[in-house]
């Protein structure tokens, strides 16, 4: 077992070897946000806290979402890594992957006692490897729909990150440098943590807890307050979606007024904007899953798949069915 991890102290003058396992197609941000921090923590301390390396499924050069490659080991099969946290880092969909080789792997490195970490959508890997059983995780957001689907008893958390014992994860984006900022400040003191982050401009350290995404109001530039009411209202029943008269007591309007506040501010009909949220919804889950489209327009509050189809097609110019498998194409590639 690795004397200590990532986020403790450590009594040895022996820098933590952090390792970063590469799914391909990665995002690179996130990744980034990890890596750098611990770079910046050796020169800002004169010290070497860190150590680093990357591996990849096959070993070889692995290529992030945006086409940047960088070169990776193999993950150890039968030999012991002087690893003290392993962070597995996946973007894309992570969902298509399923490399039964690489599972094994990271319950091997459970079973050895190395923390595992989890890096925008890392967490669905880790889920698939059975290795999020009884701890709390987060994972990015769009990702969060489907992964809820195939895990429903998982402790999924919607935070920016989540330190769990021996299990790390960042919901990705910029999440990685406020996950990070954590570690070190444990590792290392505040001192150093708060050396890291204002090298990086970050002058705001957010807490794991914080939302992952922007509130209503700036997401979608509204500033009635009985209108954000009623798109809360929405995004939280889109299964079976709210009658205008419904989510006008929930605005505290009446539904004329409401029809009005949905006009002015967004430009169409509360109708209108509760199907674009059920498209959506239904997008993430035709890309992300393998249910059939009949549950997913079902879960989406269409009354039938043909109603479904049409809709979708209207508004991504292809129906699910071949969006679907345009999809699995790529992820075979």
């Amino acid at each position: 077992m690795p004397a200590s991890d990532l986020s403790t102290p450590r009594s040895d003058a022996r820098p933590a070897n952090i390792g970063f396992l590469l799914i391909p197609g990665f995002a690179l941000l996130p990744y980034a946000c990890a890596v750098e921090p611990l770079r910046a923590a050796n020169i800002l301390s004169g010290r070497t806290l860190y150590a680093w390396q990357h591996f990849a499924p096959d070993g070889q050069v692995v290529a992030a979402s945006n086409g940047v490659v960088i070169a990776a080991d193999p993950l150890p099969g039968t030999t012991t890594p002087d690893l003290d946290t392993l962070f597995v880092c996946a973007g894309g969909n992570p969902a298509a992957f399923r490399d039964a080789a690489t599972f094994a792997r990271l319950r091997r490195l459970a079973r050895q006692g190395v923390p595992l970490g989890g890096i925008s959508g890392g967490a669905y890997i880790l889920a698939r490897a059975g290795l999020l059983q009884g701890r709390r995780f987060t994972l990015h957001w769009e990702h969060a729909v489907a992964f809820a689907e195939e895990f429903p008893t998982l402790d999924l958390r919607r935070s920016l990150f989540e330190i769990d014992r021996d299990r790390l994860t960042c919901s990705g984006g910029t999440a990685a440098l406020d996950m990070m900022h954590a570690l070190i400040a444990r590792a290392h003191g505040p001192a150093v943590a708060a050396a890291v982050s204002d090298w990086f401009l970050q002058t705001e350290i957010r807490a794991g807890t914080a939302p992952q995404r922007l509130s209503l109001r700036d997401r979608l530039g509204v500033q009635s307050g009985p209108l954000l009411r009623a798109l809360a209202a929405m995004e939280a029943h889109l299964e079976q979606a709210q009658s205008r008269s419904e989510l006008a007591r929930e605005a505290g309007v009446t539904p004329r007024q409401l029809e009005r506040l949905f006009r002015r501010e967004l430009g169409r009909t509360p109708g209108a904007h509760y199907l674009l949220l059920r498209l959506e919804r239904a997008r993430q889950l035709a890309r992300q899953t393998g249910l059939p489209l009949a549950e997913i327009a079902t879960a989406c509050g269409f009354a039938s798949l043909s109603h479904f189809s049409r809709s979708y097609r209207a508004r991504f110019g292809t129906p699910p069915a071949a969006e679907r498998l345009s999809r699995q194409n790529q992820s075979a590639h």
